[in-house]
């Protein structure tokens, strides 16, 4: 230790003036310029490579995730423009739908009114044969009341039986066709 207290007694000692104040020993940088190489070497044959690789590692992922994240753009666009198809070709389908349920619709009231028309007339054909019907049927009926009757009152009348069929026939006849003359005639009046 002696020798470390005299070292620094003769550096406290020396007077170090201007620039060299700055300037370190020469030893101090020739040693100090070993340490450096050395740890530059181990740097650069050790650390530097691991680094390298830690840093290459680094852009391939960032680069594999650029890629990923620009494929996963890709599919995303083209999932939206067959989505978008999709509701374009749902919308022309739903609007066709739309179109032939109008039209199918007024197929079905146009039948319906043909169905209900013929169905009327139908009706209205029936009603006017029922009613046809029952008109003859009231007159064979009218005309044979009226022929008993007639009969009747001409058997009182003349005071001799009109027994025989043919003979009531004829009167009977005579009497309706006397009758529609006078109703021709009355109805002919009125106007």
């Amino acid at each position: 230790m002696p020798g470390t207290a005299g070292i620094l007694f003769a550096a406290e000692t020396e007077e170090v003036e201007g620039w060299r104040l700055l300037i370190p020993a020469g030893y101090d940088i020739l040693w100090s310029s070993v340490v450096l190489i050395v740890i530059g070497v181990v740097f650069y044959k050790l650390v530097l490579p691991k680094f390298q690789a830690v840093l290459d590692e680094r852009t391939e992922k960032i680069e594999g995730g650029l890629a990923k994240a620009a494929h996963a753009q890709e599919e995303a666009a083209a999932a939206k423009a067959e989505y978008e198809q999709q509701l374009q070709d749902a919308r022309a389908e739903a609007a066709r739908i739309r179109e032939d349920a109008r039209s199918e619709a007024g197929q079905i009231v146009a039948e319906a009114r043909e169905k209900a028309s013929a169905e009327a007339a139908r009706i209205a054909e029936t009603a006017q044969r029922q009613i046809e019907a029952e008109r003859q049927q009231a007159a064979v009926s009218l005309r044979a009341d009226v022929g008993s009757l007639a009969t009747e009152l001409a058997s009182k009348i003349v005071g001799e039986s009109l027994e025989d069929e043919a003979r009531r026939s004829r009167v009977v006849e005579r009497f309706l066709d006397d009758l529609d003359a006078q109703t021709t005639a009355t109805a002919g009046k009125g106007n």
